[in-house]
């Protein structure tokens, strides 16, 4: 059985391997700078433009967290309510899956037409790459509630909503926080694909002039500072999640 000081060294054991091994790849190959920089190339491209990256990051960070919030909000309540009306579940699929089916890529032009160059289509489009995964986690957990334990709780007269509240939406949790995992990491590429069409700002913005400018280093340092705070946000929110729905992980495995 692994100790926990053994699962807590391993994100970072195997972090350091990987770029120990891409650095000593790019340096015996002798792999161009153009091509595929090195980790310490990297590195000091980011220590070098690290106010830049600093401003444009911290945009990015809000505007995805905004569209994340969102998210969340509706996500949570469309999920109930599809969870708790099978009429309802059955007759909104389509038109989710299928606006869920559309690259969001193709939708900020729209944005743009509605709401103009600005912060607005980031957002949005965090909003609506981030949105379905939650309504569908959150509603399969809520529709996850035995028959049995419904017929039991109604003939102890509790109504709809009470065993939606009380049973279903407690039983739905690990779904939730399965998804918004899922969801804050889509979230920053729905920031940045609105960035890169839409914004002045952030980091989207800053890879495609850097890219426009064929800046190398700089683009793979702005990819690697919006990596760094993709795994910041999911640790955050797995913490959170350990916190909340520690119950739910049975095994060592999932613990």
């Amino acid at each position: 059985m692994k100790t926990k000081n053994q699962l807590a060294l391993a994100p970072w054991i195997f972090t350091i391997g990987f770029f120990v091994l891409w650095e000593i790849v790019c340096r015996v190959l002798k792999v161009s700078s153009f091509i595929l920089p090195a980790p310490s190339t990297i590195l000091l491209a980011v220590w070098e433009y690290r106010t830049q990256l600093a401003y444009h990051a911290m945009h990015t960070l809000w505007m995805t967290l905004a569209g994340f919030g969102l998210a969340v909000a509706f996500g949570l309540l469309l999920g109930m309510v599809l969870g708790s009306s099978r009429l309802i579940n059955a007759g909104s699929y389509p038109l989710l899956v299928g606006f869920n089916s559309i690259p969001k890529v193709a939708v900020v032009p729209i944005l743009v037409f509605w709401f103009g160059v600005g912060w607005v289509p980031p957002v949005m489009t965090a909003f609506l790459i981030s949105f379905f995964p939650i309504v569908v986690n959150v509603a399969t957990g809520i529709s996850t509630v035995e028959p049995e334990m419904e017929d039991v709780l109604r003939a102890l007269g509790a109504s709809k909503r009470d065993i939606v509240l009380k049973v279903g939406v407690p039983r739905a949790m690990p779904y939730f926080f399965g998804s918004l995992k899922v969801g804050i990491t889509l979230a920053y590429v729905g920031s940045v694909i609105g960035e890169q069409n839409a914004s002045n700002v952030g980091i989207g913005n800053l890879l495609t002039r850097a890219s426009a400018a064929f800046e190398v280093p700089l683009v793979w340092a702005a990819l690697l500072v919006l990596a760094v705070l993709g795994v910041v946000m999911y640790a955050i929110t797995a913490y959170v999640e350990r916190s909340m729905t520690g119950w739910a992980q049975r095994s060592q495995m999932a613990a």
